[in-house]
Parts: C-alpha cells; structure tokens; sequence
C-alpha cells in the first residue's frame, strides 16, 4: 500500500512539474483543463498496470524467509509481546488514516449542507438554463451546477456580466471537476498534489469563462469590471467563484495574452514518453540483481548480528523490516550439512492461507504457527533423550501453482524430529497459490524452528 501511494504522489508531481512548466502559460484552456483531470486520474491506475513487454520474466519460484518458531513457553510470550506491539503500531497507522477519511467526508458534507441550505433557504428565480438565488445581506459571487449565488448587495449593472461569465462555468459542468478533486482528496487527504491540482484547476476554469465572455465585449473594458468589482469569497472548494484575490493578476495577464500558435500544441506529446516511462517503472521489477544482491547482504548482515543476541529482537527486526531475510543455519551439529543462502525476495501477492485475505502474510504466518504448535509432539524432544539446550530445525517446503505444499526437506538433529516435521507439514491446508506481477509462481519457504529442551 505504501508503495502504491509513493507511486501514485510521485506521478502526479511529474505530471504537475510539466504543466507548470510547458502547458500553463498556453492559451488551450480546454484541453490544458482535461490534460489535468486525465492526469490526476491516471496517477490512480497506472501503477496497476503491467505491460508484458516492459516486463522483466517473473521467477518460476521464489523463495521466502519465515519467522522462526520457539518451542518454549517463555519465548513464545516474550515474542507474541513483540508482535502485538508492533501490530498495535501498525494499526495507529490505519486508525490515523480512516480517521483523517472520516475528518474529510465530514468536512464535505457539511460544505454540501450549507449549500443545499443556501438554496432551499433564500429566493431562486427559475431561468431557462439556470436558477439564481439570491443572497441577502450579502456581495457573494459564485456558482454550483447550473446553480448561480449572487449577493443581494451587488449592483445591477454587474449582475449580467458575472451571470454571464458563470453561466459559462454551468455549461461546461466545471463543478464536476472540483466535486471529482473532492472525492479524492478524501480518499487519499494527506497528498499534497491534490490540493495543488484542484487550486490548477480552478483557474483553469476562470480562464475559459474569461476567454467566452471576451468574445462578446472589449477585452479592457472586462479587466476593468475585474479590477473593480470587489466581491466576498466562499470559503467553500468546490464552488466555481467569479473574483479571488489569488485568481486576480493571472486572470487578467492571460486575458491580455494573444493566442498561443496551434504548432504549440506539440508540447501534449510529452505525454507519451512520461506515460510510457510510468509504465515501464510499475512494469518492471523493482530493482536490478545488483542491488537485490547488495541488499540481501546488508540484511543478511544485519540478522547474523542480532542471532547473537535474543529471539526478540530477531522477530523484531524481521517484523518492523516487512521483508523476508534469508539466511544460512551453519552449525553442523544441528542441521549435519550448511544450507545454501536463501535468496532474499518480496512476494507481490503471497500464497494465502484458508481464511485469511489475499495475500496477508500476517494471517499466514499466525495460522502456520498455530498449525505447528497444536500438531507438533511437543514430547518427542524429552522421549528421544536429547541433550538439553537449544536445538534448532529447518523445515524447507513449497507451496505450488495449485496450492498444494510440496518437496518437503527437514533438516534436524534426529531423524525422529524430521519425521514429525514431514507430518505436521504434510497436515497442512491447500493454500491459494501466490502471484508475482499477475502470475501464479511456486513459492519456496524456509521456517526454522528452535526447540528449548530441558
């Protein structure tokens, strides 16, 4: 999700810099005003987008570093602890952001209210195309739909010029477009680019009314109206309003400004390599295998270190990563022979164990504990006499493009363990088959266990 909302702000700051840059000082306010809202959009759906040519070949198997289970009461405490806080942790994260969602919609809502009141509240006059209401006590300009609001303190004279320039608003359903701008800024309220976008936009829209209304009168006799006509401002987003202060000095440089030559139209192309380049970024895997190689190693590092120290901080740190280590078990008297290092990967959709949501590796691993601890023979260690002391178990399984938990390999002290190991694996569920870049691969799991004899 993370990733998705990087992507998605990242897309949209591009899209943003290059209307700044190339296409706001232009004259094509039409299609400068779709070139905004197809844009926003996009940001939306492009990261779910995989071109197969762009694509790199998705790994037939792909290998995944479990958490490591703890046969020992005390530990078993001690690392549930540590899972709950950090689950807690995650889920301040989510309770912030439906909260921040709950906030917008009922800041929405409650602008909506105080229009609605506005127009069962106070005199409309039904016209052929729009329907004015009017505003007592009041210098208030603006218009939703084919609604238009008028100050009953306004002169006369100015009236038919601001109906004019906000029937114009009313014909080219521009408040559809701050409505959309709204709607998203609800679903994602802490991304700076869309508050930009719909302040883009509304200018947008007092450029065309400017450029109809001046196509009927005097360009300097309308600026002058502009630079005189003082009105209240609505504090309200998603109303198209005919004077703001911030609109003012733009408005009147691009009335002023001779038409921008069709051959500039060309700067629109630039939309092809940006779309194309989005594309092949969400298309391709994330990095290269130097990188990967070079970030296996750093990890791999990083929890050689911390196995010296206590299981805590191990799952800690495997927890709070969000990524699966691999590493190799070297220690001949547990395991007989050293395993090769398990490549360090990330599963776009993980194999899903029955009754959790697609894809939720934390469901998955707390049903695959619970699995372990409930049919393992927590016995057998003591009924086979071993030596007390930690000893430590490797159970290497797959879970094939069918589901299916297959090529089951452990690796233990005693050839008893290993046997029960296959059993408790082999009692496993069918799962739903994981899926990288859209396409069902097998996935290789690595699940070391530890097991505290007395």
């Amino acid at each position: 999700m993370l990733t998705y909302i990087i992507q998605v702000i990242l897309f949209q700051a591009i899209f943003l810099a290059v209307y700044d840059f190339f296409l706001s000082k232009e004259t094509f306010f039409v299609k400068n005003r779709w070139y905004l809202i197809t844009t926003a959009v996009a940001s939306f759906i492009i990261p779910f987008i995989r071109i197969p040519t762009f694509q790199k070949v998705a790994s037939e198997e792909l290998s995944v570093y479990l958490p490591e289970i703890v046969l020992s009461p005390q530990s078993v405490i001690e690392q549930t602890t540590v899972y709950k806080t950090v689950s807690e942790s995650t889920n301040y994260l989510s309770l912030v952001f439906f909260i921040g969602i709950g906030l917008f919609m009922l800041l929405f809502l409650m602008k909506l209210g105080r229009l609605i009141l506005l127009i069962y509240k106070h005199k409309k006059e039904r016209k052929y195309n729009h329907t004015l209401i009017v505003l007592p006590n009041s210098k208030k300009a603006f218009s939703f739909f084919n609604y238009i609001f008028l100050g009953k303190d306004i002169s006369k004279e100015k009236i038919d010029n601001i109906i004019s320039h906000e029937l114009v608003h009313s014909r080219q359903k521009h408040t559809i477009d701050l409505m959309l701008f709204e709607l998203l800024k609800i679903g994602m309220w802490f991304n700076p680019m869309l508050y930009v976008y719909q302040k883009r936009i509304a200018v947008i829209h007092e450029y065309i009314s400017d450029a109809s209304v001046v196509e009927e009168t005097s360009k300097e006799t309308y600026i002058n109206k502009l630079i005189n006509e003082l009105f209240d401002v609505s504090n309200m987003s998603f109303v198209n309003q005919f004077y703001k202060h911030t609109h003012i000095k733009k408005r009147i440089k691009m009335i002023m400004k001779e038409q921008s030559a069709q051959m500039k139209q060309i700067k629109y192309l630039l939309l092809i390599p940006m779309l194309l380049g989005m594309l092949a970024y969400t298309s391709c895997l994330a990095s290269n295998d130097n990188t990967l190689a070079k970030e296996n190693n750093s990890l791999k590092e990083s929890v050689t270190k911390l196995n010296r120290k206590d299981s805590i901080q191990v799952a800690l740190i495997n927890h709070m990563k969000e990524k699966i280590v691999s590493e190799a078990y070297n220690d001949s008297v547990i395991v007989g022979d050293t395993l090769e290092e398990v490549p360090f990967t990330i599963i776009e959709t993980s194999p899903t164990f029955p009754g959790c949501e697609d894809g939720d590796k934390k469901c998955f691993n707390k049903n695959l504990q619970r699995h372990v601890f409930k049919n393992f023979d927590s016995d057998l260690p003591n009924e086979l006499q071993l030596p007390s002391g930690r000893k430590r178990i490797v159970m290497l399984f797959k879970i094939d493009k069918k589901g299916n938990v297959i090529d089951i390999k452990i690796r233990a002290p005693h050839k008893e363990l290993e046997k029960e190991c296959t059993r408790v694996l082999e009692m496993l569920p069918m799962m739903k088959p994981g899926k990288q870049r859209g396409k069902e691969v097998t996935v290789k799991y690595t699940l070391p266990m530890r097991i505290d004899v007395k």
